[in-house]
């Protein structure tokens, strides 16, 4: 039990012990207009929700309230001026939001005014600052952001990349020209004094000259992030769970494996139909996410289209933001196909406008299993409700009729996957990789990228399997290729001795 509760529930990491604790204090304020969120979860669904926090090192939400009027309306315009089309005649921007990174920024700053106006004698040790005068025009002052990076330095013991993300966010709001806050004089009015940390007179100065208040901030918050860049620490190391399988020789081939073990252990489909129906989904998401390497939210959304369909067209998938898995008739195979507007990345020079395409390979029986699992096992799983036409679909149940997953949940069935059949347990002897720990959908990405640059070396085939750049590829995995740069340089001068 103690194994359980340190491996699978809890986590046996650093940081996963660090947010189990850290989510018992809940200080954060909602947006529930942007992020559609209105009711605080347990900390136990936040513990499991380490989807959000796959790529970056941040403390999980823990919202209590929601904003107060004057500051969802604040929130709503930055958005509104991140996100439209066409900015407002008179204003200027640089770059533009999408879904993701509104979700994000209106949690991060939620966060950190949370924090503001948490009790300073409780135990989240706030300012104390009321609801009331909680406003985005606080952040021009850098007494601010100095006592808030310095409260989560104190919270998790050291600071991280976050804090520095943090400034230079600050840093974009106020940067001349295209920031937003710089662009909104009128936000000074609302502003109040908070003691210990912005008198009366800065406040004043603040009115008097805005564009000089944001000239300092954003001076100060560059030379803050590029003080807390020399020290800062990796407090997540998103490669842990899964050093088991990338220090193999062959990664896919090692997490190959768990999609073996689920076929050894699938029950029979006629005695157990639910039972084999889960498990032949849970095949599919490890043996899908192998060939693909999608992020989360693209292999969640993939659309489903069955052979007797006539498949939808690239307008219509990119309107939807999706991609979709079809039956190509000229390739006679499973096609995925997924309009590059749908990724993170669309950006990217790896797109260059240009959809990603490929044909599935019928390898080990993989078109025999998507067959099944699309005429029989899915069938079983929805159960009577209503059709996401997503191709993965929930099990619907008496108590939740949705079968479309969001992102917990589809989170949340792959970490079961991994926990059921993939973490080696030494008292029951299930599970097929010693040292292996639960995580979520994003690790494929890691698994594909790493085995690539094992085998070849190369950034560049390794950032074409997670429709990635071969800069990204060498910033994030670089450590991987140290220790096989000589064994794959040996390859070819062995060659010699072997001819001779």
């Amino acid at each position: 039990m103690q194994w359980v509760r340190t491996v699978i529930i809890t986590g046996s990491t650093e940081y996963r012990r660090f947010q189990a604790e850290a989510i018992k204090l809940r200080y954060g304020l909602r947006f529930p207009a942007l992020t559609g969120r209105s009711a605080p979860r347990n900390s136990r669904a936040e513990l499991k929700s380490e989807s959000r926090a796959e790529t970056e090192d941040t403390d999980f939400v823990s919202a209590v309230i929601d904003a107060p009027p004057q500051l969802a309306m604040e929130m709503a315009n930055l958005v509104r001026f991140k996100t439209a089309t066409l900015t407002d005649i008179g204003f200027r921007r640089s770059g533009k939001w999408n879904e993701e990174t509104v979700a994000q920024k209106a949690e991060h700053i939620g966060l950190m005014f949370g924090s503001m106006a948490s009790a300073p004698g409780g135990a989240v040790a706030g300012l104390g600052v009321p609801l009331s005068n909680l406003t985005l025009a606080l952040l021009v002052f850098p007494r601010i952001w100095d006592w808030y990076v310095q409260w989560r330095e104190r919270r998790r013991g050291f600071f991280t990349r976050w804090e520095v993300d943090m400034l230079r966010l600050g840093m974009s709001l106020v940067k001349q020209e295209t920031g937003w806050l710089r662009q909104m004089p009128g936000l000074a009015e609302r502003l109040v004094p908070i003691e210990g940390i912005v008198d009366q007179s800065e406040v004043d100065s603040a009115r008097i000259d805005w564009a000089g208040a944001c000239d300092r901030l954003h001076g100060h918050a560059a030379a803050r992030a590029k003080e807390i860049e020399r020290v800062a620490r990796v407090h997540r190391d998103p490669f842990e769970p899964i050093l088991p399988i990338l220090e193999a020789d062959s990664p896919v081939g090692e997490y190959r494996k768990i999609a073996q073990e689920i076929l050894r252990l699938s029950p029979d489909p006629d005695r157990h139909p639910r039972a084999a129906a889960e498990a032949a989904r849970s095949f599919l998401l490890i043996r899908l996410g192998l060939h693909l390497g999608l992020r989360q939210k693209n292999l969640r959304q993939l659309l489903l289209c069955s052979r007797h369909q006539v498949p939808r067209t690239e307008r219509q998938l990119e309107g939807l933001k999706r991609g979709e898995i079809r039956w190509s008739e000229r390739d006679r195979g499973w096609e995925v196909f997924i309009p590059a507007v749908a990724f993170k990345n669309a950006g990217s020079s790896f797109f260059e406008g240009r959809p990603f395409r490929l044909i599935l390979p019928d390898l080990d029986g993989l078109y025999g299993k998507i067959r099944e699992y699309v005429d029989r096992h899915r069938p079983v799983l929805l159960n009577g409700a209503s059709d996401p036409f997503t191709f993965f679909v929930k099990t619907a149940k008496a108590t939740s009729r949705d079968a479309a997953y969001d992102q917990n949940t589809f989170y949340e069935a792959w970490r079961l996957v991994i926990q059921r059949y993939g973490v080696f347990n030494p008292y029951t002897g299930n599970g097929v990789i010693k040292g292996l720990l639960p995580h979520g959908p994003h690790n494929i990405r890691d698994v594909l990228a790493t085995h690539i640059l094992k085998q070849t070396g190369s950034y560049e085939r390794a950032s074409y399997a997670i429709q990635d750049t071969p800069e990204m590829v060498a910033k994030h995995y670089g450590r991987f290729l140290p220790q096989d740069k000589s064994a794959l340089a040996a390859q070819i001068l062995n060659q010699v001795w072997m001819a001779a």
